[in-house]
C-alpha cells in the first residue's frame, strides 16, 4: 500500500495524507511549531505498517513581491523546517511548483490568471469539496494540501 502526504507549506497551510484509493487518512492545518511539524509526520508513520511506503509532495514556492521581509523569512523557515523533518524521517518527497498540481487538477485556467488571491483560494476549496465530499469542513488552511495529496496520488498511480 502506498500512502501520499499532501504539504501547503504555509503558516496557514496543511498536511493532509491519503492512501491509494483517495482516502483520507490524516489531515490538518499547519503545525505551529517545528516540533508540532515534526509529530505530524511521526503521526502520519505510526499510521503504516512496516510493508507500507509513503511519499510526499512538499509545494515548491518561493517569495512573492511585495511581502514583507519578516513574513518572507518566517515561510522559508517554516519550509525549511518541512524538508528538515521529511529528510529526517526518511520520507522521499518531490516538490511541485503550484502550476505544476494545479493544472492536471483543473485549476490553471486562463482567466484565473485575473482573480484575487481569495478567489482562487475559494476554486481551490470548492475543487477540494468536489473531491472529498466526506469532509464535513474544508477550510482553506487544508484544502491546498488535499489537493496537493491527490496531485500526487494520481501520479503515483499514472493517471
Amino acid at each position: 500500500m502506498k500512502y501520499i502526504i499532501g504539504i501547503d507549506p504555509g503558516g496557514s497551510g496543511g498536511i493532509a495524507m491519503l492512501d491509494k484509493l483517495g482516502r483520507i487518512v490524516l489531515v490538518e492545518k499547519m503545525p505551529p511549531t517545528d516540533k508540532d511539524i515534526a509529530d505530524c509526520f511521526i503521526a502520519c508513520k505510526q499510521k503504516l505498517s512496516k510493508e507500507d511506503s509513503v511519499f510526499a509532495y512538499l509545494e515548491n514556492v518561493h517569495s512573492m513581491p511585495g511581502q514583507g521581509v519578516s513574513s518572507t523569512f518566517k515561510f522559508g523557515k517554516n519550509y525549511g523546517a518541512l524538508r528538515m523533518a521529511l529528510i529526517i524521517l526518511e520520507i522521499p518527497f518531490e516538490e511541485p511548483t503550484p502550476v505544476k498540481w494545479q493544472k492536471p487538477l483543473g485549476l490553471v485556467v486562463p482567466s484565473a490568471k485575473k482573480l484575487a488571491k481569495t478567489q482562487k483560494k475559494n476554486l481551490n476549496k470548492a475543487k477540494a469539496q468536489e473531491l472529498f465530499p466526506k469532509v464535513k469542513k474544508i477550510t482553506h488552511a487544508i484544502a491546498d494540501a488535499l489537493l496537493i495529496a491527490e496531485y500526487g496520488r494520481r501520479r503515483q498511480l499514472g493517471i
